[in-house]
């Protein structure tokens, strides 16, 4: 759903909507921004209010209310504002779709008992991560083909567009309620971020207006945090140091869906008698993840265990 509605996004607002390519851009990165916001605060109130299963169907309605909202905007032959209300969707899609993003895949871990089912929960991260792929795959060709055709009256059809992933997403919340009695629920146990920013401000604070000198800085948090905690995050900030390289690269991969589909309108994009849209062009991204899965897990993997690395 989502992955459909960011391939067409960008042309959307910039032939629809009448954007130029620098303000649909800017909106286009600002809801992706949005969408890897909200993580944060859906996993705030999971962890903290409402459990991991609640939250996911709340924020899932919401998903779906943002759908209908941008594909009711799309209609032009409706006497809406369609800015608007295309601007009002995206948020809530933002918000839907950002909030769920920490629950569903930790949500399908607690169904397994760790450490008995260990290899088969790994073996589900996996699957899951190919099969966020193999949906994003279809959506990212499937939903340029349904905006080229023609419906109400124009020469393209958004609604169909971005009706169909709503369409999807409200089968698959229905199917995800109906199985409610077989989930493994876990009450809410506080939220984990929460205590590693306390942790990381009573640092902060001792290092600032402490007496005492510490070793390490955060080592000015024991007094009221956890020594276990005190230790992880140490851990934690190493390892952001360590993964802080990647911004530069997903800052250069998410332009796939702005200035990279603006570029692919001007070029040619037949490749015999087959022809790719510009919107169509993100769709290498999840064939080469699903070509690498299998061959890491298959092979790579195997391998690197047998020679113990």
């Amino acid at each position: 759903c989502f992955y459909g509605n960011r391939a067409i996004l960008a042309i959307y607002l910039q032939q629809m909507l009448k954007y130029s390519e620098d303000d649909a851009t800017i909106i286009y990165h600002s809801f992706v921004m949005l969408c890897y916001f909200f993580p944060i605060i859906g996993a705030i109130i999971a962890d903290c209010f409402l459990g991991k299963f609640r939250t996911i169907l709340y924020l899932s309605i919401l998903y779906v209310i943002g759908n209908i909202t941008l594909s009711t905007a799309s209609n032009f032959s409706l006497p809406i504002n369609h800015t608007a209300f295309s601007l009002l969707g995206l948020f809530l899609i933002a918000v839907g779709t950002g909030g769920i993003k920490p629950c569903v895949s930790s949500f399908g871990g607690d169904q397994f008992v760790v450490p008995q089912q260990e290899k088969q929960l790994a073996s589900f991260f996996s699957v899951f991560y190919f099969s966020i792929n193999a949906g994003s795959l279809i959506s990212t060709y499937l939903t340029p083909e349904l905006r080229v055709m023609s419906c109400f009256g124009a020469d393209s059809c958004y609604p169909l567009a971005f009706g169909v992933p709503a369409a999807l997403m409200i089968t698959a919340l229905v199917v995800f309620v109906c199985g409610k009695s077989l989930y493994i629920m876990k009450n809410p146990q506080g939220n984990i971020l929460v205590e590693v920013s306390k942790c990381i401000g009573r640092g902060v604070w001792g290092k600032l207006f402490g007496k005492e000198k510490k070793q390490h800085w955060l080592d000015h948090a024991e007094e009221k945090c956890s020594s276990e905690l005190v230790r992880d995050t140490k851990i934690l900030l190493e390892l952001m140091i360590l993964f802080s390289p990647t911004i530069c690269f997903w800052a250069l991969l998410d332009q796939q869906g702005s200035r990279w589909t603006f570029q692919a309108v001007h070029m040619n994009g037949k490749i015999g008698s087959f022809t790719i849209m510009p919107d169509q062009m993100q769709v290498f991204n999840p064939v080469l993840i699903m070509t690498f899965i299998p061959l890491f897990e298959l092979v790579i993997y195997p391998l690197l265990a047998k020679l113990r690395l």
